[in-house]
């Protein structure tokens, strides 16, 4: 179970990324599904997982289309709720000739995803894991982590956007997934390396959070609980656009781990599968299917 945001992505692509105050030509203009959850979602659907999203979109085209675009990748809508009085959640993302980019996030009904929202979804004491993002209110978060983790369910936070989390809900995670800047924001420890994504990792792990996998972009990812260390590269790719790397990782981490693949096996796949996905434009565009990860 994913739960977390559902955007529209509008984006320019542009030479460069503007300076404040700037403005600058840009030239392909493209619209694309988002939101960290439901990438997260199609990523972990396409390779193989059993979804089911709680998001909340408005009553709205954006919000049609994004039910349409889920369904068409299998996953469970059945707790996709409407806002009558928000707007859907909406993206405005500038990327440059590096497939480097900058992004703006109204957030609209995603903001208003409530506890009371979550306490109507069925099933939720039956998944397997569940998987958030920050996307969404923090005290959604908070109370989902808390009946969870009572429940003995495996709760994975990719903490994106970067914003502090307190030791509470922190203790007792099965995993977090930082990339380097939400790893340096959350412990303090700029991360620029494996030496230092090890200070980091020990940061979480002395809150009680069980697992950690910080991502380092090319560099591939790090990994490390109370009786492991694992750094696993990244194969070269050409990256045209980075967006939603970071959870076509998450989708594709979470369905290796339902499938009993070991750390390294899983960090591995979830690799493969992000790396397909920066040669690729857009956010839910961009994730691979299962049978283009070659084993």
């Amino acid at each position: 179970m994913v739960i977390g945001s559902a955007n529209t992505d509008m984006v320019v692509k542009a030479a460069k990324l503007p300076l404040p105050g700037e403005t600058v030509m840009g030239g392909k203009f493209f619209m694309n599904a988002g939101g960290k959850g439901a990438n997260q979602a199609v990523a972990a659907a396409r390779l193989g997982g059993n979804v089911t999203l709680v998001t909340k979109v408005g009553n709205d085209i954006f919000g049609k289309q994004t039910i349409e675009g889920l369904q068409k990748d299998n996953i469970n809508t059945e707790s996709v709720f409407i806002d009558e009085e928000s707007p859907s959640g909406t993206a405005l993302i500038i990327l440059n000739q590096e497939g480097e980019n900058c992004i703006v996030v109204a957030p609209g009904a995603n903001a208003n995803l409530f506890p009371s929202d979550v306490e109507k979804v069925k099933g939720v004491s039956d998944a397997e894991i569940i998987l958030m993002q920050l996307e969404i209110p923090i005290e959604t978060i908070a109370f989902i982590a808390k009946k969870a983790k009572a429940n003995n369910q495996k709760i994975i936070i990719n903490p994106a956007p970067a914003q502090k989390l307190d030791d509470e809900l922190l203790n007792g995670l099965f995993l977090i997934t930082p990339n380097e800047t939400e790893a340096t924001l959350l412990t303090g420890i700029t991360v620029i390396d494996e030496e230092t994504a090890s200070q980091a990792a020990k940061v979480f792990l002395d809150k009680g959070v069980e697992n950690v996998i910080i991502t380092l972009g090319k560099e591939g990812a790090y990994f490390e609980n109370a009786t492991l260390k694992l750094k696993i590269p990244a194969p070269v790719v050409k990256a045209l656009d980075t967006t939603a790397a970071g959870d076509t990782f998450s989708g594709a981490l979470t369905v290796a781990l339902t499938e009993k693949m070991d750390w390294a096996q899983a960090i591995s796949f979830a690799i493969k599968a992000a790396s397909i996905s920066v040669t690729r434009l857009g956010a839910q565009a961009s994730v691979p299917y299962r049978n283009e990860i070659v084993n």
